[in-house]
């Protein structure tokens, strides 16, 4: 269940990176209250995985999620600038987040 909630947990992380982006600087309000709920959902989550998992693997899975997914969100929806370069570095961290699960025990 641990790994439910820290994926669920990186996933709302996206959210909230992009709500906050939608937000303007907090100056727009229903992406603004997103941003809150979603960041407030997303750490508690966090810290319920971390009630079985090691802080070393819960917190590197969870910003690698927010990561990759932002720079999806970025790209997909965005229209933020792709090239090999950003999309290599997006597979690095894939790579670390697997080997990240791979070497946790449980």
């Amino acid at each position: 269940m641990a790994w439910i909630y820290l994926i669920v947990a990186g996933l709302l992380e996206v959210v909230w990176a992009y709500s906050m982006k939608q937000s303007a600087g907090f100056t727009r309000l229903i992406p603004s209250v997103i941003t809150f709920i979603a960041m407030a959902a997303s750490f508690g989550l966090l810290s319920l995985s971390m009630r079985a998992l090691p802080l070393g693997t819960a917190y590197p899975m969870w910003t690698g999620i927010g990561a990759v997914g932002a720079f999806l969100v970025g790209m997909m929806i965005l229209g933020e600038p792709v090239n090999n370069l950003r999309i290599l570095a997006a597979v690095l961290i894939v790579a670390g987040l697997i080997l990240m699960k791979v070497s946790t025990p449980g």
